[in-house]
């Protein structure tokens, strides 16, 4: 089993991270923040999720190792694979998806890609007692002002490279809708320097 790798960002593969370690480059699928945290030739250490398969060997990566869990207890609700939990981390930090179980906020949740009513239901009640976090430390707040924010995949890049909501909101206010995503947080990292 493998538990961690260490070693140097050597690609960026679509949505794979490949580290390399020892000459062997290890293809992770990781959540849309530590894809953007994690840069090429930097030195990394990322903790391992394994999915194996008849067919498939997936790694699964991440910065940080409360995510990692919180993708394992993800996964321990049933109709919930590791694509699906992949997907539910990378609408928002880690932290925030705890926030929005611990506070019955399913909507939050099924804005994940292929995440129904349903699943996101069963999410938080599976789940609820069990992310650490009590109803009266969640910061509501943090849902109202990036709540629209989040739909929108050049505004969840920005959000893994730290930017609030209101400085997503104003750079890409500034950009064309219609233009590829790549160029909307190219364009919308230059109107914010």
């Amino acid at each position: 089993m493998i538990a961690t790798l260490e070693g140097k960002v050597s690609e960026k593969l679509g949505e794979l991270v490949v580290i390399q370690v020892n000459g062997v480059g290890y293809g992770l699928q990781v959540t849309v923040e530590d894809f953007g945290a994690l840069a090429i030739g930097d030195q990394a250490r990322i903790y391992v999720y394994e999915h194996i398969r008849e067919q498939a060997h997936d790694l699964f990566g991440f910065i940080k190792l409360e995510t990692k869990q919180l993708f394992e207890l993800l996964l321990g609700v049933n109709g919930v694979g590791p694509k699906m939990a992949l997907a539910i981390l990378s609408i928002a930090s880690g932290e925030q998806v705890k926030q929005a179980i611990a506070s019955g906020d399913t909507k939050f949740i099924a804005r994940a890609s292929s995440v129904g009513k349903r699943v996101a239901e069963r999410i938080v009640v599976d789940l609820k007692d069990k992310v650490g976090l009590a109803a009266s430390e969640l910061g509501a707040e943090i849902f109202a002002s990036d709540a629209s924010i989040l739909a929108d995949e050049a505004a969840q890049a920005l959000v893994a490279l730290g930017y609030s909501a209101q400085e997503i909101a104003s750079a890409l206010a500034k950009v064309d809708p219609d233009l590829s995503t790549q160029e909307r947080i190219k364009l919308a990292l230059k109107g914010s320097r």
